[in-house]
C-alpha cells in the first residue's frame, strides 16, 4: 500500500495529515490520560507500524502516556519513501501458528510478563478485537482481564474457546463503553490492591509500614489495534 501511495506522489507530510484525521473518541483520550496519571503502565502492541501509531497518538496528545510501542518499525528512505520492516526478523521467525509471520503478540505478552517481578504483582488488561489478539489472550493469567470488542474476530474466538481463556472477559461494543469499563477496571484493581496492601501492613512488622500502598502495583494495560 505504501508503494502505491508513493507512486501517486504523496509525501510523508501528506500521509501525516491524513493520519491526523483518524478519529479517536474523546473518552478514549480521557481514560488514557487518567490511567497514565494513576500510574498505570500503558503499552501498545500493534500489527500496524511505528510511524502511523506515533503520528495519531501525538496528534491527540497521548503519545507520552505509553511506555512502549511494540509494532513494525518504519524508516523514511530517499525521496520520502516510507518502508516498513517486520517486528520479527524473517530470518528468525517465531513458531506461533496463530499469529502472522511479522509479529507474535503472544510472545510480546510473555516477554512483558517475564519482566514483572513478584513484588510488583501487576495485572494485565488487554484490549483488542482482531484474530491475532487471540494468541496473547491465551497467555493471560487468571488475575488478568481481556476486553474483546463484541462481534469482532477476537470476541468470536473467545466464545468458541472459552475454556482456554483464563483471564476475566469484559466485552465492549463502542468506544464510550470501552472507556467506561476500562476506567472501572483500573479503579477496581487499584482499590483491591490498596486493601491488600493495608492488610499486609497490618500483619507485617512495623519496618514495612513506610512503603506507599499501591506504589508499584498499578495495572499494566496493553492496547492493541
Amino acid at each position: 500500500m505504501l508503494e502505491e501511495i508513493h507512486l501517486q506522489g504523496k509525501t510523508v507530510n501528506d500521509i501525516e495529515e491524513c493520519l491526523q484525521q483518524v478519529p479517536l473518541h474523546t473518552r478514549i483520550v480521557e481514560v488514557t490520560k487518567t490511567a497514565h496519571a494513576l500510574g498505570c503502565d500503558l503499552k501498545v502492541v500493534s500489527d500496524s507500524n511505528a510511524f502511523y501509531i506515533r503520528t495519531i497518538l501525538e496528534h491527540y496528545g497521548i503519545y507520552n502516556c505509553f511506555s512502549e510501542i511494540i509494532t513494525n518499525p518504519i524508516v523514511v528512505e530517499d525521496r520520502g519513501r516510507l518502508r516498513i520492516f517486520p517486528y520479527n526478523d524473517m530470518d528468525s521467525p517465531h513458531s506461533c501458528d496463530l499469529c502472522p509471520p511479522n509479529l507474535c503478540k503472544g510472545g510480546v505478552i510473555e516477554r512483558i510478563q517475564s519482566s514483572i517481578s513478584e513484588s510488583e504483582r501487576k495485572r494485565l488488561i488487554y484490549v483488542g478485537d482482531g484474530r491475532n489478539d487471540f494468541c496473547p489472550t491465551l497467555k493471560l493469567d487468571a488475575g488478568d482481564f481481556v476486553m474483546p470488542r463484541m462481534n469482532f474476530p477476537l470476541f468470536d474466538r473467545i466464545l468458541n474457546n472459552r475454556a482456554l481463556v483464563k483471564a476475566k472477559v469484559h466485552e465492549w461494543s463502542n468506544w464510550e463503553e470501552l472507556a467506561t469499563i476500562l476506567h472501572e477496571l483500573i479503579n477496581y484493581i487499584s482499590n483491591e490492591e490498596e486493601v491488600e496492601c493495608r492488610t499486609a501492613n497490618q500483619l507485617n512488622s512495623v519496618e514495612y509500614n513506610n512503603e506507599a500502598p499501591g506504589s508499584t502495583n498499578e495495572p499494566l494495560t496493553v492496547v492493541t489495534d
